[in-house]
Order: structure tokens, then C-alpha cells, then sequence
């Protein structure tokens, strides 16, 4: 049974602000398939493709940011009891930007226009802009902190340096301004927002939504105390080492040694994670833990691919090497992950909503689907099935791209398109079912 005595909704944001993120977060994960279909063996070249510069922003700005703004404007009156202002015309404008934002930078990326790039750093300046404003000032009023409004705290401010970095690189790569060492800088804008943003963010999330949906016991208490914060003193001490090579005050290597540490952390997040998952009271293995285990072990193996680098120099410089470290890192790591929550955020807030206002109303004539009852196993495994064939096709493509590429394409396309097929049941169901509370009120 879910512990939620000290959960409140009585300041959350209508239920559509989080919906709205989570239904559209699919439509660009598919369409990153589409691109994928689209660009065939052409996406498996290098990093600095249009192609792959593109199909890494759909997932990471299209999918993953998307779910997380909409996870953080739900999680923080509801967890810290400190409302976001302004929610509705806050979620309304932030997603519109974003959506628009990110479809406008895709587009600059394929077609090579420095107009619409600078649409996109508009809009997508705009949607963060203001979500960073608003979000900030709900975490500046949280009496009481946790470790999870730590790393919402730490998150955010690593989202405001990425995309700060973003709009630099950005206008530098198509030439609006001169920006010398523009690979450094790109080094940096990824670092901080794979492991700062969502690195950061994914931790402190953690702390609450492990222990309390699956029933594991609780994180070290020294990992919730120092962890997140170390992850961020570490990446400025990065940012400024980084800063000093572009300058031409030291060697890479300061840099590279400073982050063998900093990274540490994020292997010990993820044993750690399956250590307790190990020892959760209910031995019964559902769909959101099989994510887990899968964007875990990519993390894992992620940093393993990195540390190789590292050691081999000679490795690094292959130019399907980033290509892969990006797969384990966002596809096979964050990509579950945020997955995995979706299967348990979206049912919980359904049911929670429903509960309270079947409270509220006294209606308990109704009878409240179980979470369960919003997303059938069945369906959420067969979306499971689809990403694993999408991720292990896309790894073999880095080494056969001209007959796995498209392939993987197609089944990213299906696992998307199954996954927002999943969500929007839950919330027709949600929405049914708070019909027949009220049904004067069911919109």
C-alpha cells in the first residue's frame, strides 16, 4: 500500500498541465523514428550530422525534458507542498514554446537554415524561460527541503546553464556568431544537460518515487545528503577546467581527470539502485522495473564505454564511438527510465486526483479504478518488447547501418506510438471515471 499521508493536492496544478507533457513527449519520440526511416544509414556517420544532431534532440528536448517539466510542475506542490505560480498559463505557454521550439530546432538542423534556428532559440528561450522563472520561485518557497527538492533545485540550475550553452552553440554552428572551439563548447552543453539536468534530476526523483512505488527500502542517507550536490560543485569545477583549456591555460587532461571523479557518482547511483530494488518488499516483477533494470544497466554500461575512452585515447577517436555512448547514455539508460516513471506517475496522479475529489464530493457511490486499471500489463509489455527491439537494433546498426537503421527507426516509431497509445488510455480512463463523480462538472 502507497504511503501518501504526506502527499497534498490541495496546490497542485490542474491534472491537464502534467498531461499535456507526458501525451506529447511520444509524438517526438516517434518522430525521431521517422527520422531515423527517413535518413537511413546516413544517421549512423557522425556526431556532427544534422541527421544525428537532430534525432539526439527530439529524444532529449522532444521526450525527456518534456515528461521531466511536466513531472516537476505536478511533483512540487504535491511532494514539497510549494505551488508552482501561475501554473496553467505557466504549463500552457512553457509546452506551446517547447513543442514549437523543438519542431523549429529540427528543422534548422535538417535543412541547414540559420533563420530557423534562430526561431528556435527564440521559442525554446521563451518555454524555458519562463518554466525556469516560475519553477525556481516554487523551489525558493519550499519550507521544509528534502533531498528531492535538493535535486530539483540543482537540476534546474543545470538545465538554466544547458540551455544557455545550447543557444551559444547553436548560433556559433551556423554561423550567427564567431565561437572558437566549438566542439569544447558542444562537449560542455551535452555534459550539463545529460549530467546535470537529467542526471541530477533522475537522483532526486528517485529518492521519493523508488522507495514509494516499488517498495524498496530507502537510499543511504549519505547518497541523499551529498550526492546531488557533489554532482553539481563537480560539474562547475568541469565548466571552469573546460573553460581553461578553450583559453589555452592548461591541458585536456586537467579536465578529463577532475571528471573521472565527478562521474563516479552516477555508477554508484545506479548499483546502489539495484541493490535496494534487490531488496524491495514485493518480489514481483512488473513492467516499470524491467525499465529500470534496463536504463540502469545502460548507465552502467554507458560509463563503461566512457572510462574505455579515457584509457584508450585511440578509442575515442573512432567516429562511431560517441555515436554509441550516446545510445547506452540517452536510449538505453534515460530514455527507460523516464519510461519506467511514466508507467507509475501517470496511473498514481489518476487515482490520487480521483481520490481526492471522490472525498471532496462524498460520491462514494463510484467505484475508483485501481492503478493497475489504468494501463493494462499487457499492453505496457508489448511497448516494453518494442523499445528493447529498438534499442538492440539501433546498437547493431553502428556496425551494419545499411540493413538495421531503418529497422530500428520503425520499431522507435512503434514503442512511441504504444507507449502514447498506453497514456492516453490512462487518461480517458481518468477522465471517465471523474465524469461519474460529478457529472456536472466532467471536463
Amino acid at each position: 500500500m502507497l504511503n501518501t499521508a504526506h502527499l497534498s493536492l490541495e496546490q497542485a496544478p490542474p491534472i491537464s498541465i502534467p498531461f499535456r507533457f507526458f501525451l506529447t513527449a511520444p509524438l517526438f519520440g516517434a518522430a525521431a523514428g521517422v527520422v531515423l526511416i527517413w535518413a537511413g544509414d546516413a544517421a549512423m556517420v557522425s556526431r556532427w550530422s544534422p541527421i544525428v544532431l537532430a534525432l539526439t534532440h527530439l529524444i532529449t528536448l522532444g521526450f525527456l525534458t518534456m515528461v521531466m517539466c511536466g513531472a516537476m510542475m505536478q511533483m512540487l506542490p504535491v511532494l514539497a507542498g510549494s505551488p508552482v505560480p501561475g501554473a496553467g498559463p505557466v504549463g500552457t505557454l512553457s509546452h506551446l514554446a517547447l513543442s514549437l521550439g523543438t519542431g523549429a530546432l529540427v528543422h534548422a538542423f535538417i535543412q541547414g537554415s540559420a533563420g530557423w534556428m534562430k526561431l528556435a532559440v527564440l521559442l525554446l528561450g521563451v518555454g524555458f524561460g519562463i518554466f525556469a522563472v516560475a519553477v525556481g520561485l516554487a523551489l525558493a518557497r519550499v519550507k521544509l527541503s528534502s533531498p528531492t527538492v535538493t535535486g530539483m533545485r540543482w537540476a534546474l540550475v543545470s538545465l538554466v546553464i544547458t540551455v544557455v550553452l545550447g543557444a551559444l552553440v547553436s548560433v556559433g554552428l551556423f554561423g550567427v556568431v564567431s565561437l572558437n572551439n566549438l566542439a569544447a563548447y558542444t562537449d560542455l552543453h551535452l555534459g550539463w544537460g545529460l549530467l546535470g539536468w537529467m542526471g541530477i534530476l533522475l537522483i532526486g526523483v528517485s529518492y521519493q518515487v523508488v522507495p514509494m512505488f516499488q517498495v524498496t527500502p530507502e537510499y543511504p542517507k549519505l547518497m541523499q545528503e551529498r550526492l546531488t550536490p557533489s554532482l553539481l560543485f563537480g560539474l562547475v569545477g568541469w565548466f571552469l577546467f573546460e573553460t581553461g583549456v578553450i583559453r589555452g591555460y592548461w591541458s585536456p587532461l586537467v579536465p578529463g581527470c577532475w571528471m573521472l571523479l565527478v562521474t563516479a557518482g552516477y555508477p554508484w547511483f545506479a548499483g546502489t539502485t539495484l541493490r535496494i530494488q534487490r531488496l524491495r518488499k514485493r518480489q514481483v516483477s512488473d513492467v516499470t522495473l524491467r525499465f529500470w533494470r534496463v536504463g540502469l544497466i545502460g548507465i552502467l554500461s554507458g560509463y563503461l564505454v566512457w572510462l574505455i575512452g579515457r584509457v584508450f585515447p585511440d578509442a575515442a577517436t573512432a567516429p562511431r564511438y560517441p555515436l554509441l555512448l550516446g545510445i547506452l547514455l540517452f536510449l538505453g539508460g534515460v530514455f527507460p527510465l523516464v519510461n519506467g516513471m511514466l508507467y507509475k506517475i501517470v496511473p498514481f496522479l489518476s487515482w490520487f486526483h480521483l481520490q481526492n475529489r471522490q472525498l471532496a464530493l462524498g460520491a462514494f457511490h463510484v467505484k475508483l479504478p485501481h492503478m493497475k486499471g489504468f494501463i493494462a500489463d499487457r499492453e505496457a509489455k508489448l511497448q516494453f518488447h518494442l523499445y528493447l527491439a529498438a534499442l538492440f537494433l539501433a546498437l547493431a546498426a553502428l556496425f551494419w547501418p545499411v540493413f538495421f537503421t531503418r529497422p530500428a527507426g520503425a520499431f522507435l516509431v512503434l514503442t512511441n506510438l504504444m507507449l502514447g497509445y498506453n497514456l492516453l488510455r490512462a487518461v480517458m480512463r481518468y477522465r471517465g471515471t471523474k465524469a461519474l463523480l460529478n457529472p456536472l462538472d466532467s471536463h
